[in-house]
C-alpha cells in the first residue's frame, strides 16, 4: 500500500465522523424550520455558524481561547510531573499501591468543580486557582495509567535488563519507562481533557478567565447562538489538544 492510499484510509474515520455531525446538523436545522423544536432553548445551526465570525471580531475569541490554552499548558506540565512521579511512587512502593490505588480511582469520579469556593478561599479569584483544580481533576488518570504501564512492562524485557546488570536506576530508564510511554500518554490524554473540562468550568463558575467567562457573559446577555458557538469551539480545542499530544507521543517515541 503506497502513502496516498495509506493517508486516505486514516483519513475515512474522520470524513464519517464528519458527515455524521454535519448530518445531525442538518436534522436540527429542519426541526427547528418548522417548530418542532424550540428555537429559544436550541437556536438553528445556521446561526451558530454564523456567529463565530462576530466572536472573532467582538469578543476577542482568539484572545480568551489563547488564555486558556495558557492555563491548559501550565496545567499539562504539572500534570505530567506530579502525576508520572506519583504513579512511579504508587509503582515502586506495593503496599503505598495498595492503600492509595482505589481512593485515586474514586478521585477520578468526584465532583471535583464544586470545591471551587475551597480554592478561591486559598488562591483567591485568580489564574491559580483555575490551573489548580484542573491539575486535581486531571491527575487520577495519569497516576493510574502510569501506575499501570510501569507494571505491565513484559517479563522479558526485565529479564534482558538483568542479564546486562542494569542498576535499577538504569532499569526504569530504558527498559520500564519507554516500554510504559504508551500507556502514560493515554493518560495524559485523558487528564488533559478532565483538566480542560474543568478549567472552563470553573471560568464559568467564577466568571474568570477566558472561554468559560466568554459562555458565562454570552448565557447572561441570553446570546444563544454565540453561546452555542463558543461552546463547540470548547469542543473544538479538546479535539486539538488531543491530537497534539498524539504528535507529542509519536515524537517521544522516534526519540
Amino acid at each position: 500500500m503506497n502513502a496516498a492510499a495509506a493517508m486516505m484510509l486514516r483519513s475515512v474515520p474522520a470524513a464519517v465522523g464528519l458527515a455524521l455531525f454535519l448530518g445531525l446538523a442538518g436534522v436540527a436545522e429542519i426541526l427547528l424550520r418548522f417548530g418542532v423544536l424550540n428555537r429559544f432553548v436550541v437556536p438553528p445551526p445556521s446561526d451558530i455558524a454564523a456567529s463565530f465570525g462576530r466572536l472573532f471580531a467582538e469578543e476577542h475569541l482568539l484572545t480568551r481561547f489563547l488564555a486558556t490554552s495558557q492555563e491548559c499548558l501550565y496545567a499539562m506540565v504539572l500534570l505530567a510531573i506530579i502525576g508520572v512521579a506519583a504513579g512511579t511512587a504508587l509503582q515502586q512502593m506495593p503496599l503505598l499501591r495498595r492503600a492509595c490505588e482505589t481512593w485515586i480511582a474514586s478521585l477520578a469520579s468526584a465532583p471535583i468543580v464544586l470545591m471551587y469556593p475551597l480554592f478561591l478561599v486559598i488562591f483567591g479569584r485568580s489564574n491559580a486557582t483555575i490551573i489548580v483544580m484542573g491539575v486535581i481533576a486531571g491527575l487520577p488518570p495519569v497516576i493510574l495509567k502510569t501506575v499501570e504501564g510501569l507494571s505491565g512492562t513484559r517479563k522479558v524485557l526485565l529479564d534482558v535488563g538483568r542479564s546486562f546488570s542494569l542498576t535499577r536506576r538504569q532499569m526504569f530508564l530504558k527498559i520500564m519507562l519507554p516500554a510504559a510511554l504508551p500507556t502514560i500518554f493515554v493518560g495524559l490524554r485523558l487528564g488533559l481533557i478532565f483538566s480542560l473540562i474543568n478549567i472552563v468550568g470553573v471560568e464559568f463558575l467564577i466568571n474568570f478567565g477566558g472561554l468559560g467567562q466568554l459562555i458565562n457573559d454570552l448565557a447572561e446577555r441570553y446570546d444563544l447562538p454565540g453561546m452555542y458557538a463558543t461552546i463547540v469551539f470548547v469542543i473544538l480545542v479538546s479535539v486539538l489538544f488531543f491530537l497534539a499530544t498524539e504528535r507529542l507521543e509519536r515524537w517521544v517515541g522516534r526519540a
